[in-house]
């Protein structure tokens, strides 16, 4: 039974990396926002204005703690995920956790290809959103910094890093 979680900041590649490493293994990949959104059947932005944050990340812990009892998966989480509760501890109880860490100059290029799909973001300049990555990515480091392993992440701009990034985590587990 295997189960590896990729945790790191939005945008960092953890779907990317996490759908390609479970097709690679043959494994299940889960992307838990995605799971979320299926299992109550609405958008994650949907949920925050219904629920508030505080409600949110309740429904996220419960959904961690669903899909990382599932055997044979990689799962990719939400960046804020490792931040609240006991979720941290949890992943690494239950998984390899692989925290993908790219400098913010890096997250902002990744960010750049889907920023209709980040709420978060829309509406910022190069500069604020810079300087937005930079803040969350402090404030976030003591958690992501807990994972078992960390690897560092360049620009996932080409198949050929993508595969590259892949086998090196694959040779970190070993």
């Amino acid at each position: 039974m295997r189960r590896i979680i990729f945790i790191g900041y939005m945008g960092a590649g953890k779907t990317t990396i996490g759908r390609q490493m479970a097709k690679c293994n043959g494994l299940q990949f889960y992307d838990l926002d995605w799971y979320i959104e299926t299992r109550m059947r609405k958008k994650i932005p949907q949920i925050f204005e219904e629920r508030g944050e505080d409600g949110f990340r309740k429904i996220e812990h419960n959904m961690l703690h669903e899909v990382a009892e599932f055997e044979d998966v990689v799962i990719s989480c939400g960046g804020g995920t490792p931040c609240f509760f006991d979720n941290m501890e949890y992943m690494n109880a239950q998984a390899e956790t692989i925290y993908l860490k790219a400098s913010p100059d890096v997250i902002c290029s990744h960010l750049k290809m889907s920023l209709n799909e980040r709420p978060l973001l829309r509406g910022k300049s190069d500069d604020e959103m810079l300087a937005f990555v930079r803040q969350q990515m402090a404030q976030r480091e003591a958690f992501y910094s807990k994972a078992k392993h960390t690897f560092s992440v360049d620009v996932l701009d080409s198949r050929e890093k993508i595969r590259a990034s892949i086998e090196q985590i694959q040779n970190l587990l070993l």
